[in-house]
C-alpha cells in the first residue's frame, strides 16, 4: 500500500462505529497471529530447506500461497512449503493456532477452547492433538546420576470411543479389581535429580516390562531410587545398576539422599493437573503425559504461543 493510500485509510477510522472498531482490531489480531505462525514455520526450515519428500537440497523457489514460501524439489519435482511434512501441515485457520497454542500453555479444557477460539469442540479436539502430536515423543532419552523411579496406575478408558475396553461401570465408580489388574494401564515415571523425566506406558506391570522400558534410559553408572516395590527391584537387579530402596513406611520418605521425593511429587503435580479432564482415554494418555511434561519444565511465565508452535511443528 502506497504512503498516501495509508494516510487516508488512517484519516477515515475516526469515522467508525464502536462495534466496527472491534471488528478491525480482531482483524489485525489474526493477521499478525497468522504472521507469527508463518515466521516460526518458516524459521524451522531456515534458508535452506529439504525435500520433506526426498530429503535433496536441490531446491528453488516457486512463488508464494497462503502467506507462505513454496518451494520445488528438482529432484523430486514436487512442491511443498515450510508446514509440510509436520502435525500442521493442511490444517487451516492459521490465524488462530497462536491463540489455540496459549490455550494449551495454560492448560484450558476442550470447552474453554472452543469457546475462547470460537471453533467447534471436535475442531478444539483435533487440534489440541495435532498439535500434541510432537509433544508426546518428547522425553528423557537418558536418566543419570541418582535416578528415581515409581509405578504409577491410570484406570483404562474409553472415553469418546464407541466401544468399551472394559466391562461398564457406574460413572465415577471404581474398577472392579485391584490397581493391578487388568482395567488399570500401568505408567513408569522416572526422573533424575536434574529434572530429566520420562514416562514410559507400559504393557503388563511385571518386572520385564520395566526393564524392557527402563534400560534403554537409565546410564549404567546411575544409582536407582525406588520405594519397597518387588517390581522395580527386580528390574534394576536384572539391569545390573546400584539400586537403593527407601521403605517409606517403615523407615521415612528420605534416608539421607536417597529418597523417591522427586518423582512423587511429580507424580501428584501431573494428578492434580489431570483432575480438569475429568477422565483421559487410553488411547491418548501418551500425548497427555507429554503435554505435561512439556508445561512442568517450563520457566515461571509459562510456555510462550512462539515456542508451543515451534515445538508443534517439529
Amino acid at each position: 500500500m502506497r504512503q498516501q493510500q495509508m494516510a487516508r485509510l488512517m484519516g477515515r477510522l475516526p469515522a467508525l462505529t464502536h462495534h466496527q472498531r472491534q471488528a478491525l482490531m480482531q482483524a489485525l489480531e489474526a493477521l499478525s497471529a497468522r504472521d507469527l505462525a508463518s515466521a516460526v514455520a518458516q524459521a524451522r526450515i531456515g534458508e535452506h530447506p529439504a525435500c520433506p519428500h526426498c530429503a535433496s537440497t536441490h531446491i528453488v523457489k516457486n512463488g508464494s500461497a497462503s502467506g507462505l514460501q513454496r518451494y520445488k524439489c528438482r529432484q523430486c519435482q514436487r512442491t511443498f512449503n515450510a508446514l509440510s511434512g509436520t502435525p500442521l501441515a493442511h490444517l487451516h485457520l492459521r490465524g488462530k493456532w497462536a491463540a489455540h497454542a496459549s490455550a494449551l500453555s495454560q492448560g484450558l479444557t476442550l470447552s474453554q477452547v472452543a469457546r475462547r477460539l470460537h471453533v467447534a469442540q471436535s475442531t478444539a479436539f483435533r487440534w489440541r492433538h495435532r498439535f500434541l502430536c510432537c509433544a508426546k515423543a518428547l522425553q528423557a532419552k537418558s536418566l543419570r546420576g541418582i535416578a528415581e523411579a515409581d509405578e504409577s496406575y491410570f484406570l483404562v478408558s474409553a472415553k469418546g470411543q464407541r466401544g468399551l475396553l472394559r466391562r461398564a461401570r457406574r460413572r465415577g465408580g471404581k474398577a472392579l479389581a485391584g490397581c493391578k489388574g487388568s482395567e488399570y494401564t500401568p505408567v513408569l515415571m522416572a526422573r533424575d535429580r536434574s529434572g530429566a523425566t520420562a514416562n514410559l506406558i507400559l504393557d503388563t506391570s511385571k518386572a520385564q516390562s520395566v526393564q524392557a522400558a527402563l534400560g534403554p534410559r537409565l546410564a549404567r553408572d546411575a544409582i536407582l531410587c525406588t520405594d519397597a516395590s518387588r517390581t522395580l527391584a527386580c528390574a534394576a537387579r536384572a539391569l545390573g545398576v546400584e539400586h537403593r530402596a527407601v521403605n517409606v513406611s517403615r523407615h521415612g520418605p528420605v534416608s539421607g539422599p536417597w529418597h523417591v521425593q522427586n518423582v512423587n511429587a511429580f507424580v501428584s503435580r501431573l494428578r492434580q493437573w489431570m483432575v480438569r479432564f475429568k477422565g483421559v482415554c487410553t488411547k491418548y494418555l501418551a500425548s497427555y503425559l507429554g503435554w505435561f511434561r512439556v508445561l512442568d519444565r517450563a520457566p515461571a511465565g509459562g510456555v510462550q504461543p512462539a515456542a508451543m508452535l515451534a515445538l508443534a511443528m517439529g
